[in-house]
């Protein structure tokens, strides 16, 4: 492998988030602080998830293939569930917090929407899982060694970077939709991002059968956007003003809170 798939695979990856991030976040101190709390949490979920299934693999039968590939199917399993459970602790910390800070500001606003956080909190979880999902990738792909020698799938680096976008742009897709569902209580929304996220993990055992995990993974992905955008206050006629730069409010970037 060359320099050439460590840059081409991480500018997939990573590219459209980063994007997101220097065009609607950088600029803004208040913004960069939450992404950043944002991917502690999803760090701090990890720990916990990791922790419980090393030591199920400790006191498990090491020698049972059924038993050692149960305990991964767990681990995937719980590491989701607590995930979205660090995102919900995530949410009633950042409500307390807006209320702090519009109790501090002279202004009768609050300084940032809820709409706003849930962007920002969902790319700040996308941008740690994505990070810890290719990272050991990454490395790999420069060497030493050739992919597929040995008759395996020459795909492997790229379709983990197409994987590692989806789920960077579904975590700031599901943060929208579960802070929107949490603010109306409307639990059966939370309960339809926290069951796509298992379907969308649960498809990483069809590698290397890629096209089998990609594809539907990438049409959860649209499904999800469309639903974040129209549940961001998004339509047809702002998003064609947006697309023609005529509509300057609906960019985060000058972005009202309300």
């Amino acid at each position: 492998m060359t320099a050439s798939v460590f840059f081409g695979c991480t500018f997939i990856a990573f590219g459209p988030a980063i994007a997101l991030f220097l065009f609607t976040i950088a600029r803004e101190p208040l913004r960069v602080i939450f992404l950043i709390a944002g991917a502690f949490f999803w760090l701090v979920s990890l720990l916990l998830s990791s922790l419980v299934w090393f030591i199920s693999v400790q006191i498990s039968n090491k020698e049972s293939a059924v038993q050692q590939k149960g305990l991964l199917i767990f681990g995937v399993v719980l590491s989701v569930l607590l995930q979205e459970t660090f995102r919900f602790a995530y949410y009633k910390l950042l409500k307390k917090a807006n209320e702090g800070l519009l109790a501090l500001s002279q202004e009768e606003t609050m300084p940032i929407s809820i709409r706003q956080l849930a962007y920002v909190s969902g790319l700040g979880f996308g941008f740690m899982s994505g990070a810890f999902s290719v990272v050991n990738i990454l490395a790999d792909s420069v060497g030493p060694g050739t992919v597929g020698i040995h008759g395996d799938s020459q795909h492997y680096f790229l379709s983990s970077a197409f994987m590692t976008m989806a789920i960077i742009l579904l975590h700031m897709f599901w943060g929208v939709v579960f802070f929107d569902a949490c603010e109306k209580q409307r639990w059966w929304a939370v309960a339809a991002v926290i069951i796509s996220h298992l379907v969308v993990s649960c498809l990483t055992f069809q590698n290397p059968e890629y096209v089998t995990s990609l594809v539907p993974t990438y049409i959860i992905l649209f499904l999800m956007g469309i639903w974040a955008f129209y549940t961001a206050g998004g339509s047809l006629r702002n998003l064609k003003l947006c697309l023609t730069c005529k509509d300057k409010d609906f960019l985060l970037a000058n972005h009202r809170p309300r």
